[in-house]
């Protein structure tokens, strides 16, 4: 197996490969854009760590080519391949995100006072909690 690219933050004793170990395993959707090869493609993540993906998604990537990922309440994040595997492939960012963000819900609270939400069976307010 060949030593996957490593992004500039990286620092590794020689033959070791760094593995990040608050990589999140989950299933999410993301667009992938290859400049010069190809428009966006949507792919699933199927895990995430500050300092990359795994992805899969029937595209055409090899190991060092530039991709930009667009992530759900992060935003585009650029990285480059650094391995590929029947259909799957890993990406090393550029520079570490904040895996949280990723994960977090998209949409506003609610911000309604508890007075006026919708009242379950028991006299609690529906729905997501105010602050």
């Amino acid at each position: 197996m060949t030593k996957p690219f490593l992004p500039p933050y990286e620092s590794e004793a020689e033959g070791q490969l760094p593995r990040d170990k608050d990589r999140d395993s989950l299933f999410l959707q993301a667009d992938v854009r290859i400049p010069g090869k190809c428009n966006a493609t949507r792919v699933r993540i199927r895990n995430l760590s500050a300092g990359g993906l795994m992805a899969e998604a029937p595209v055409e990537v090899e190991r060092g080519d530039v991709v930009h990922v667009d992530l759900r309440n992060v935003g585009d994040v650029s990285g480059k391949v650094a391995w590929t595997a029947e259909g799957r492939f890993g990406v090393a960012f550029d520079h570490p995100i904040d895996p949280k963000q990723v994960r977090k819900p998209v949409g506003s609270a609610d911000t309604r006072p508890n007075f006026i939400r919708k009242l379950d069976i028991m006299g609690r307010p529906i729905g997501p909690k105010s602050y």
